[in-house]
Parts: structure tokens; sequence; C-alpha cells
């Protein structure tokens, strides 16, 4: 049997895990606090949107995206309810220039374009100012918590609270390295902190049904309505390390959130959270054997979520078979060096 160690307890490292125990490995996830909520996993908000996100990305990167959104239903099947929802998103522009800046996407990912009257037929909570919109009926969501719950709760034996300095201390045939920000410190990668706020709404369910993707006077701005009447709203991007929630940040998402949905104006602001998407030189993620002992699976940077079920499997079969699926190529460790 398999002995791997795996480094990092957020849901790339916790995917993995999972897929390595389904298939007979011997695993055990090290993380400092395996019940806590450090890690870009806790800020994230779920969208499954593989043709937004790899508009204008590093080019590889969009074959390893829709691989990994196919496999999503399969992925949840396995989890239980995890908040996984096929409404899907409603890009919205609010103005003349928001709608030149918006069509340029809309076109990249050939979506129709829909007046404001259009747009608002399919979501009556859109305020009378937005413009026009477009409809990406197969961009889902799923609550990054809720999945990271499930997994946990099906690696609970598997647990480590541990923080790793040293990967040679770990007794393990293989040790995969899925540490996020963390994992720079561990191999010499790099990886880079991009610091993100995020906001979490509550009301009345019902306000919103799909996924706001939105852009109000030069603001870019999500919406991602949760059943229970939970709204998470973001996100900044900002090449910094520290860990400030700022005044600057929430009004600009409430702002551009309360343009584009006014009647978000009544929830209750419930939380403000920030944290660090690990991010690389091209913004692709790192996957793949950096040494005979060792793999990375870290710098998936705004893409953890989308991503996590695609890594665990290209990850399983390289730990346990050794081959190297030819997506992994364009990943590499060492593309760096």
């Amino acid at each position: 049997m398999t002995r791997v160690a795996v480094v990092g307890g957020g849901i790339i490292g916790l995917a993995i895990a999972a897929e390595l125990l389904r298939r007979g490995a011997d695993v055990t996830v090290h993380d400092p606090a395996p019940a806590g909520t450090d890690g870009a996993w806790h800020v994230a908000a779920g969208m499954l949107a593989p043709g937004g996100e790899s508009a204008f990305e590093y080019p590889h990167l969009v074959r390893l995206l829709e691989a990994s959104y196919e496999r999503w239903p399969g992925f949840v099947a396995a989890l239980g309810d995890v908040g996984y929802d096929t409404t899907g998103t409603l890009s919205l522009a609010l103005t003349a220039d928001d709608v030149a800046e918006a069509a340029r996407e809309w076109r990249h990912q050939k979506l129709t374009p829909l007046t404001g009257s259009q747009v608002r037929d399919r979501e009556p909570a859109v305020s009378p100012r937005v413009r026009a919109g477009a409809l990406a009926a197969t961009e889902y969501q799923v609550d990054p918590r809720k999945v990271v719950a499930a997994l946990r709760a099906l690696l609970a034996e598997r647990l480590v609270p541990q923080r790793v300095t040293d990967l040679f201390d770990l007794d393990a045939d293989t040790v995969v390295v899925a540490a996020g920000c963390g994992t720079a410190a561990l191999t010499g990668l790099p990886i880079r902190p991009v610091k993100g706020q995020v906001l979490r709404l509550r009301g009345e369910p019902g306000l919103l049904r799909h996924v706001i993707d939105g852009v109000a006077d030069g603001r870019h701005v999500y919406l991602v309505p949760r059943a229970d009447g939970e709204v998470v709203v973001g996100a900044t991007q900002e090449e910094r390390t520290d860990g400030a929630a700022t005044a600057g940040g929430v009004h600009d998402l409430l702002r551009a959130a309360l343009d584009l949905i006014p009647g978000l104006a009544e929830h209750e602001l419930t939380e403000i959270t920030v944290g660090h998407r690990p991010g690389t030189p091209d913004n692709g993620p790192l996957l793949g054997r950096l040494d005979e002992r060792t793999v990375v699976a870290a710098g998936h940077f705004r893409n953890g979520i989308l991503l996590a079920p695609i890594t665990a499997r290209l990850i399983a079969d390289l730990v346990l078979t050794g081959s190297a699926d030819p997506l992994l190529e364009a990943f590499a460790p060492g593309r760096f060096r």
C-alpha cells in the first residue's frame, strides 16, 4: 500500500487525499489547523465558470478548466449536499462603457447579448439602470465551505494537526505539497499571495436566482446567492500580503453590488473576510513531480474550487501509477526555473 503524506488541508489537498484514499492509498493530511478556516477556500464564492475564468488567461488553462468542470457532477455525487446549483450566471453591464467592456468577453464566450428589460425578465431584482447583460446558462456554483466540510468528514481519521516545516520529516513514500501560498516556503517555487476581500450579506431567500457577474461604472463584482438567503459579494484583487479589511475595498464592493441589485440594501452585512489566492507568474497552477518523492499541487490562483476535481484525479494518477497525463505538461512545477 502506497503511503502518501499530503501537506495542506484546503480544498485541493483534501480532494487529492480523498481520491487517493478511494483508490486504496494509505493517506495522511498534515495541516496545522485541520478544522480551521485559514485558506483561500474559506473566502471563495464557489463560481464554476470555466468560460469566464479562462477568457484572457494562460492559454493551456482553458483545457484544464473545462476538464475539471466536466468532473464536478461526479465529484458532488460523492459528497452529498454541497450547494451545487445549476441555475446559471447572468452577466450585467450598468453603463454604456461597461457594456463596451463586457461585450468583449460575451463575444469570447459566444453569449447572446440581452437588453436591460430582457435581463429583468429573468431576474426582476436587477436595477432599471442596467443597460445590458448575457446569460451563461452553464456557469454554475457550489458552496466551498460545504465542500471542505464534506471532504473533512470523509477523511476524519486521516487529518493530522501538524505544521510541516521540512518535507524530509514526513514518513511517507510520496509527499504531495498542496499548501497554497505556504507551498513557496516548503519548495522554493514562485507562489505569491494575492489579497482578496469578500463580503457576505443575509436576507430573505429568493431575491436572486442566478449568480450575478457584473460591472458597474468600471467596478467588477460578483454576487452568489445561496438557498438560505446568504449572498456572497466579491472580490477585490490586490497585490498585497496583509490581512486587513479596508474601507475602500468594502465600499467598492457594496457600491457595485447595490448599483446592480438595489434590493440588497436591506440585507444584513454579516461577514467581511480577507484571504489570499496563491498566484504564480503566469497564473497557471503548479502540478506535477518536483523530485522522485515530492509532488506539487498548488498555485491555483482564482481557480482552486473549479480545479479541485481534475487536480485530484491527475495527482492521484501520477502518485499511484507513475504516469503523467498530457494535461500536466503545461503546468510542470519546474517551468519557472
